[in-house]
């Protein structure tokens, strides 16, 4: 087995369409790890394996697999690229070491590379930038480097030159082999910029050796001061043995030790027909065995390890043990959840939030039988993406569900079909709107019949700042309440929040506890329990609430010709936009936009621009509603404002 000291871990991201699973493909081929090339277009490549990749072309789950290239094992994360899986996206960034980022030579940056790159640079993580598609009509690598450069960073460099583009492209070659190149003084300033000895031989003239500038370049982008640039032709092969060779030089082999305490993170749950649920963990210290028993801090339980699993692509081995840096996964982990911490925390990265479910659908099934298979279809599939949030109604038979898009929803169908065997389809998507107090109140509640109990609570409300969240405190001092109520009143804080005066989440406010007060003799820690929802809506009752709505980041690029029309829609859509932009005979239009008024316009726009037109979006912020918006939410149970009727369906007392 191969050592830390020679192992990658990297995550391959990109807007869809720009070669992500060509890319992986072409790195499995070329390094000897498959013997035959697959396509995407066709269904057969090694990390698009479910049937609705197969079948749709795309990406829709992280994928994981392994090369090995200049002795160096790499392990490889294949994500979606859709704006609508981005959940998957983020739980992979967590447990990469390094990344490739993948920019189409036509296309140039999109929404989609903006957001993972935001993402990439809040976790530091070293990044190499992979210029694909070269040999495509429209291909201008210039012009794609200075949109990186102006849309990205100013700090990405090229390492190596193309010889030519579009149908003239044949190859790339090194700058380290070639310093008569223009692009040879960019790269030896950028390295100058941050290493005064290479500044003062660039300067007098001296010669930098190749090493020398190699090690500076490894050295600079192992600490995320400069990200190089690389060029290709993946669906030709081109340019794909010159990447891994960067992988290898540029991004940084994983920290930790086999010897540490154990310290690992799960970031996919899988099915699997023979193996059963599979817990894909990065472990960052320490080392797991086959039979091993490991404490999953999260949720403070422990179970056994029955088999670590290296999977590559569709098929897998046993790997008998997991050390630390390396990816694997774990059966008979049963309880174990997406984010669950097992042993310590020592080296685990934040978790990134990137995607936010702005869309609500009701789940309906063919058959009145289907009914029990289907809640258990949904309970395994929220395991697998939590950011589902099935919402289960016993009472009247429903789920909802919350997704990314209408292309979530085409793929959970099918998923459901091939999968399970079971034909579902969706209600009308229905947008997520949010509630946040108009101004500061307070919320009273004495819940003291019908006997045995006792719960005083008062509570003080305050809007707060766009984007804070819940913040919540307490002054009352423990001998007037006891600190084991308190702990239950902070816990039931959150699912007091669920639902609002219209039925919505509400953000963006300060809760504090200003009074509480128990009974020696009637008061049951539940008592809390019930009492802290009724007090909160009665304070929300006397704030009042106002709706915020998801906002989105547009770009929308059209002939010039449809530009007038374009503008005229994207004001009555409410939508605040900048000053357009021309290139050649197109116009690019960016702004933000409600989604409420957005949701149909992508089919819009292309209907009337003939296919011409495109507008790509991803999520921006939550923001107030204008007074005449309103939208509301039908209630799940009893509404706490309505005490007498909520106690009694609490105590299970309601007929």
């Amino acid at each position: 087995m191969l050592t830390s000291q020679k192992r990658r871990n990297i995550g391959i991201f990109a807007h869809i369409d720009a070669g992500k699973t060509t890319t992986t493909e072409q790195m499995l081929y070329q390094s000897g790890q498959i013997r035959s090339l697959g396509n995407v277009d066709t269904g057969t490549t090694q990390t698009d394996w479910l049937e609705v990749e197969k079948a749709r072309g795309i990406s829709v789950t992280a994928a994981a697999t392994e090369l090995t290239w200049k002795d160096t094992v790499i392990n490889i994360v294949d994500t979606p690229g859709h704006v609508d899986f981005l959940s998957e996206v983020e739980r992979s960034l967590r447990v990469m070491d390094g990344a490739i980022l993948i920019i189409c030579a036509v296309e140039g940056v999109q929404p989609q590379t903006e957001v993972v790159w935001h993402a990439l640079r809040k976790l530091n993580i070293p990044t190499l930038i992979y210029v694909n598609k070269l040999d495509r009509i429209g291909a201008n690598p210039r012009r794609v480097m200075a949109e990186i450069q102006r849309n990205l960073t100013n700090s990405c460099v090229p390492i190596q030159f193309a010889q030519g583009y579009e149908h003239t492209f044949t190859g790339v070659t090194s700058l380290l082999m070639n310093d008569e190149h223009d692009f040879y003084e960019q790269l030896v300033e950028a390295v100058s910029e941050h290493d005064d000895s290479i500044l003062h031989k660039f300067l007098e003239g001296e010669g930098i050796t190749n090493d020398l500038l190699k090690e500076k370049i490894n050295l600079l982008a192992a600490s995320c001061d400069l990200f190089p640039i690389l060029f290709g032709a993946s669906n030709k092969g081109i340019g794909i043995k010159e990447l891994m060779d960067a992988m290898v030089d540029y991004l940084p082999q994983p920290k930790g030790s086999k010897n540490a305490p154990l310290a690992g993170v799960v970031f996919k749950i899988e099915r699997d027909k023979k193996l059963g649920r599979l817990a894909y963990v990065r472990l960052f210290e320490g080392s797991i065995q086959n039979r091993n028993t490991i404490t999953n801090v999260t949720q403070n339980i422990e179970e056994k390890v029955t088999q670590i699993r290296k999977v590559k692509g569709n098929k897998s081995e046993d790997l008998r043990e997991l050390q630390a840096g390396d990816i694997a996964a774990l059966t008979g982990l049963n309880h174990v959840m997406i984010g669950d911490i097992l042993g310590g925390t020592k080296g685990i990265p934040q978790h990134p939030h990137m995607a936010v479910p702005l869309l609500t659908v009701k789940v309906e099934w063919e058959k009145e039988g289907d009914y029990p298979a289907v809640v258990k279809a949904f309970q395994e599939l929220v395991d697998e993406d939590p950011l589902l949030d099935l919402q289960w109604q016993q009472e009247d038979r429903e789920l909802h569900i919350k997704v990314m898009g209408k292309i979530q929803l085409e793929i959970l169908k099918s998923i459901m079909e091939n999968r399970y065997q079971l034909k579902v389809g969706f209600g009308q998507p229905a947008v997520i709107y949010q509630e946040t107090p108009r101004k500061s109140g307070e919320g009273l509640i004495r819940y003291t019949m019908p006997k045995p109990c006792w719960a005083v609570l008062r509570f003080k409300i305050e809007p707060g700042e766009r984007g804070s969240g819940v913040i919540y405190h307490s002054v009352v001092r423990k001998e007037e309440l006891l600190e084991r109520y308190q702990n239950e009143v902070a816990r039931r804080i959150p699912e007091a929040l669920e639902q609002g005066l219209c039925g919505w989440n509400v953000v963006d406010l300060k809760i504090t506890l200003i009074e509480g007060e128990h009974h020696v003799v009637h008061t049951h820690p539940l008592d809390f329990a019930v009492a802290t929802p009724m007090g909160i809506m009665q304070g929300l009752s006397n704030t009042g609430t106002k709706l915020l709505e998801p906002m989105l980041n547009f770009r929308i690029s059209v002939p010039e010709q449809f530009g007038g029309k374009v503008l005229h829609d994207l004001s009555l859509m409410r939508a605040t936009f900048d000053s357009p932009n021309q290139f050649e005979d197109r116009m690019i239009i960016e702004g933000i936009i409600p989604l409420a008024t957005s949701m149909e316009y992508a089919v819009q726009l292309a209907s009337y621009t003939k296919g011409q037109g495109t507008i790509t979006t991803n999520f921006h912020s939550y923001q107030e509603c204008p007074e005449g918006v309103l939208a509301t939410r039908i209630r799940r149970g009893v509404n706490p404002l309505d005490q007498s009727k909520y106690i009694l369906s609490v105590r299970k007392a309601l007929s």
